[in-house]
């Protein structure tokens, strides 16, 4: 073992003061922020087609109302390069509370948008524009999130200190399917469409106030300040990212590719397809997904843990595969239309998505040194949801279609994504702790010169 790996496993046993406040303040602030994108997912499914996209067609409606849910995830990469450029130059703590207000902002506005049969085509252009928003947030609110929890953690867990962020997502689809299911249930369908879904967007505003009391307490990341002391930021972060880690950032961004489809898949098409294919009700879906994203609660923090003492490409690697050959399983299991099958079809299809979700977070940043990891990370993260999450369920609805109700081709296609995913494992390097704890030494060191 070399000297700089022994001060590496020294300096990791303890983690650093603020480790936990900061895991928590990721946690939380990712579970609020994805609160208001998940319940947006939610409705574009069930409830935007008929107010906001009205067609005589209502395959059309779907496919109009998917459209603006891609949005999001192509307006992504702008705020990937605007907030990951300044995570890297000015700090992550203050570009994390203007994500959050901007998400926030935006959900709140959807919840009091009049519909079509009110303003007419204004209603569904304002909701693409506030649709924008959303995504402008998100795109700079992973990047930091990740790095606010990883760089107070461990560096030798930093599957584990990463997977922070990474439990916003199941945590606030939770929260979210959790709120739509109450109002679906105690009010009529004609209540629900006319008012009852626009409670959930309009209690993002509560849900905000408290993540900001929350964030603004925070300090910056210990690596950030040694960089900063160091006079080592970067000028021009995004374009050092493609000139000096090309390698890096395709394979950071090929990582997303499966979990991103398979996500789509599970909390956003599985609600169109056992609705009208298999006639169940939305209550049914809707459970079915609660129970799946309370397991990832506890599997995504675990299996980001797993990867601490197993090699981290080699895990990600195996779930992407488990994935190719799980999905026609899936299809297989709910052909006889019931619940129980559906429930315990979508709990196995997250269960594999926190395989890979958990440790994605540590392996993406750990792909770029750290002068570089705001804009780094937060490039591969968006850049690769544009191909992934965007496009997930318009390309659902479209084999849909075209295989007249099978489900076949939506196989195939998830088998691919997990191909391409596995080629982003091969590309990439395992992790290099010792960087951050080499990093932290020199700056304790000169602080005490």
């Amino acid at each position: 073992m070399t000297s700089t790996n022994k001060a590496a496993k020294t300096a990791a046993r303890k983690p650093p003061a603020g480790a936990l406040k900061a895991y928590v303040a990721s946690l939380t602030g990712t579970s609020l922020e994805y609160y208001d994108f998940a319940i947006y997912s939610v409705a574009s499914a069930l409830v935007f087609p008929k107010i906001f996209f009205p067609s005589d067609d209502e395959f059309v409606g779907l496919l109009l109302s998917f459209s603006a849910f891609a949005v999001g995830y192509l307006a992504r990469p702008i705020g990937g390069v605007v907030f990951g450029r300044l995570g890297d130059k000015v700090g992550r703590k203050y570009v994390l509370v203007f994500t959050l207000v901007l998400i926030g902002a935006a959900t709140v506005l959807i919840g009091a948008l009049p519909d079509y049969s009110a303003i007419g085509v204004a209603a569904p252009i304002i909701l693409v524009l506030l649709r924008l928003a959303q995504g402008i947030g998100v795109g700079g609110e992973w990047g930091g999130a990740v790095l606010l929890s990883s760089e107070f953690g461990d560096p030798n867990k930093r599957g584990f200190w990463s997977s922070a962020a990474q439990i916003g997502p199941p945590a606030g689809n939770l929260m979210a399917n959790g709120v739509l299911a109450v109002l679906a249930a105690s009010l009529s369908n004609e209540a629900f469409l006319s008012w009852g879904w626009r409670v959930a967007f309009l209690a993002s505003a509560l849900l905000v106030a408290f993540g900001l009391l929350i964030r603004l307490k925070l300090e910056e990341t210990p690596v950030f300040k040694a960089i900063q002391a160091h006079g080592d930021r970067p000028k021009a972060p995004i374009k050092e990212v493609f000139t000096k880690e090309p390698k890096a950032l395709v394979s950071a961004a090929l990582s997303r590719l499966c979990p991103d489809v398979l996500y789509a898949l599970f909390t956003v098409f599985v609600a169109v397809y056992a609705t009208k294919e298999l006639g169940m009700t939305t209550g049914n879906v809707l459970a079915a997904i609660l129970i799946g994203s309370a397991f990832q609660l506890f599997l995504i923090p675990a299996a980001g843990a797993l990867t601490d003492r197993f090699n981290r490409r080699w895990v990600y690697g195996i779930a992407a595969a488990a994935t190719a050959v799980y999905i026609p399983l899936f299809f297989l299991m709910i052909q006889g239309k019931s619940v129980l099958m559906l429930t315990i079809g979508v709990v196995i299809g997250l269960a594999l998505h926190a395989f890979m979700y958990g440790p994605q977070a540590a392996f993406i940043t750990e792909q770029f040194p750290a002068r570089l990891r705001y804009a780094g990370s937060s490039l591969a993260y968006t850049l690769a949801g544009v191909i992934g999450g965007a496009v997930a369920p318009l390309i659902f609805t479209a084999l849909y279609g075209a295989a007249s109700g099978g489900w076949h081709l939506i196989a195939g296609y998830l088998a691919l994504t997990a191909v391409i995913t596995i080629v982003g494992m091969r590309l990439g390097r395992d992790p290099q702790p010792e960087e951050d704890v080499r990093l932290l030494n020199n700056s304790a060191k000169e602080s005490h010169a």
